[in-house]
């Protein structure tokens, strides 16, 4: 692939505060169509995933790691023709240490939401220690996906999904199962180890996201009651046990399909920050609420969207006080990808636009990460009819 690393600049006016903020540009690859980012940052890395394909419909997953200043040479984690691309469910990574665990969707059958959960582990020298093993034990052909993943304590990984393994069944009412979210660990050697159902009605297709607490992993996801409310919920691993889920916050959005809108869950220390997108009260909102007590309890909802929000959203801690959310929203004008920086004390900043954007499935879910005091930002757009990457970084200290 051909690789480009030269950077340039662009200057955004933040008007109430006169600040200028740099953003700068990244450049990446422009090679076959690349698509499906998956942004990390943990033990002083900064890492990116995604996928890329060519015309004879040949897919395969990379990583790279942001150093002096550029994304190195991209590691091929795995190759195939028979996987399952969507711009909203895409794979996801960790990085241990020296290990990185990956996964990606394998269709397992003819239908089109019948596949599989498939990771790898290798190492970051390239050295492969388990290669493209399913995540999930039922064998059953469904639906499994929107996996998250992040690194333990433990020198390995913990991943949550959602799992389609009941919807083959059918309720008395004659009504498919609803597809539930899962946990795991995977050890260093990739065996995978405690699984377990963390709830058993789940919105069938929003992202899942999972972070590490001082007590142990979190993992906020989209519910689904009997009634069809798709609110936000919570559960926490305590003293190796999981409580039952609860709401982040009752918002009684009900919606008779999945909005394809998932939450995202940020931990510093006792500290939880939860952005969501909701319709509860028949407008499009991004919402935003802190916890200072591990997750026992939310504040109310900090609205962050200043005009019609589309959502896609993710948030990053900046300290322990503050973090950086990213969200899509829509004007009369256009739509745009923007951050805010927020306090854990109610203080939300002015805006920042990030690019104007398109509004469609051809972004994707960008992805936000802090890494040396600065943001990083990753999207899909479209470039000579190819999906290409997009990332740009800017400094934290004028926000």
């Amino acid at each position: 692939m051909k690789k480009i690393f030269a950077l340039f600049t662009i200057i955004t006016i933040i008007s109430c505060s006169s600040k200028e903020v740099t953003i700068e540009e990244i450049s990446f690859l422009f090679d076959n169509n690349n698509a499906q980012p998956n942004l990390v940052s943990n033990d002083g890395a900064l890492s990116l995933s995604w996928i890329s394909s060519n015309d004879e419909d040949n897919t395969s997953l990379h990583i790279s790691q942001f150093i002096d200043e550029k994304w190195t040479k991209p590691q091929t984690i795995a190759k195939g023709s028979n996987w399952f691309v969507n711009w909203a469910d895409f794979p996801a990574h960790a990085i241990n240490g020296d290990l990185i665990l990956t996964n990606y969707l394998k269709k397992s059958d003819s239908g089109t939401y019948t596949y599989d959960v498939v990771l790898s582990l290798h190492k970051l020298t390239g050295e492969k220690i388990k290669e493209d093993f399913i995540l999930h034990s039922d064998g059953i052909k469904a639906e499994h996906g929107f996996v998250s993943i992040i690194s333990n304590e433990n020198q390995g990984f913990y991943i949550t999904w959602l799992d389609g393994r009941n919807t083959l069944e059918k309720e008395i009412d004659g009504h498919h199962k609803p597809m539930t979210i899962r946990f795991a660990e995977i050890t260093a050697v990739g065996d995978v180890v405690n699984e377990t159902e963390l709830d058993s009605s789940t919105c069938d297709c929003c992202q899942t996201s999972i972070a590490v607490s001082e007590k142990g992993p979190v993992v906020v996801y989209r519910d689904r009651s009997m009634k069809e409310v798709r609110d936000i919920y919570i559960t926490r691993r305590i003293n190796d046990v999981w409580e039952s889920p609860r709401p982040v916050h009752n918002d009684g959005w009900i919606i008779n399909g999945c909005p394809v809108n998932g939450p995202k869950v940020a931990v510093n220390s006792n500290n939880f920050a939860v952005s969501w997108f909701t319709v509860s009260n028949g407008k499009p909102t991004v919402n935003l609420s802190f916890s200072k007590s591990n997750g026992n309890s939310f504040g109310s909802p900090l609205k962050i969207n200043d005009h019609n929000a589309i959502g896609r959203v993710d948030v990053a801690f900046l300290n322990d006080q503050e973090v950086i959310v990213s969200y899509i929203e829509v004007d009369d004008i256009g739509t745009y990808l923007r951050i805010k920086k927020v306090s854990i004390d109610g203080t939300i900043s002015a805006p920042i636009t990030i690019s104007k954007i398109d509004g469609g499935r051809n972004t994707g879910v960008p992805q936000l990460e802090i890494f040396n005091n600065e943001i990083f930002i990753v999207w899909t757009v479209l470039i000579n009819e190819k999906n290409q990457l997009k990332s740009v970084k800017l400094n934290s200290e004028n926000i």
